[in-house]
């Protein structure tokens, strides 16, 4: 479904400034892998998000999705197929439209004044039911009036109330409380398999990095140092994983990604 072949991106070329972001990374997720990708800070996981999303044009190699070469397609463009989520609650929504009128958006049902018909309000009702927040019984209410948690599941179910090809999460549970997160996490595991959908999750808890999806990814300096999936995956533990990274990285784990672990 998504496959990255020799992808280099550099920031400030030519500077003194210059940094490398992503250095000849290779990858290829097969149709419904479910990875998470941990690392350090500057580690390269927000660029190698942004390359698939087509914020970020890599200055060498190809970027697929789905069989079709979209290396040079915008991000506009990328967003009829790619869902994504972001560590901020407040990406994703319109906070002045109503729960119902921002579902009608996601479902493709017309513009901005548009009203939802009957059929669709029953629809988005079982659907925000399946998220077991209540917000079935909001649907007037304002987006912007929802709390960080119900507005992450919200946007969640508007990036896949019509089934992406892909669907990227940039430490989307990192801006809520531990209780909240857990809740949000379960939504996304059980979105990510009833739609058998294909998801990369970048996050710095690495519990969360071994308990979600089929594979982990770990990064360094702009590459991808450790792939892991299947019973190897299943099978390791925090401290596993932490002695493989830090085998594998030759240096100290940042203080945040060690603190994600406990």
């Amino acid at each position: 479904m998504l496959r990255l072949d020799s992808i280099f991106v550099t920031f400030n070329k030519g500077t003194k400034f210059e940094i490398k972001g992503i250095d000849g990374l290779s990858l290829h997720l097969a149709p419904g892998d479910f990875a998470t990708v941990i690392g350090s800070n500057g580690a390269g996981k927000s660029t190698l998000m942004n390359v698939i999303a087509g914020s970020v044009t890599a200055d060498e190699g190809r970027v697929t999705i789905d069989g079709r070469d979209v290396t040079l397609d915008p991000e506009h463009r990328r967003a009829s197929y790619i869902g994504h989520l972001f560590q901020d609650p407040m990406k994703g929504t319109a906070p002045g439209m109503t729960i119902a009128e921002n579902l009608s958006l996601a479902a493709g049902r017309g513009g901005w004044l548009s009203i939802p018909s009957r059929a669709d309000k029953t629809l988005f009702r079982e659907r925000l039911a399946s998220l077991g927040m209540g917000l079935e019984e909001r649907m007037n209410t304002p987006v912007g009036l929802l709390s960080g948690g119900q507005r992450q599941a919200l946007t969640l179910l508007m990036a896949t109330f019509n089934p992406p090809k892909l669907l990227l999460l940039d430490e989307h549970t990192a801006a809520l409380d531990p209780a909240t997160a857990e809740t949000v996490l379960g939504i996304t595991r059980r979105t990510v398999e009833e739609n058998s959908l294909t998801c990369l999750m970048i996050t710095h808890n690495i519990k969360d990095a071994l308990s979600m999806g089929n594979r982990l990814l770990m990064m360094d300096r702009g590459r991808i140092i450790v792939d892991v999936s299947g019973e190897e995956k299943r099978s390791m533990t925090v401290d596993g994983i932490l002695a493989k990274f830090k085998e594998a990285a030759a240096g100290a784990l940042s203080d945040r990604t060690v603190l994600g672990a406990g």
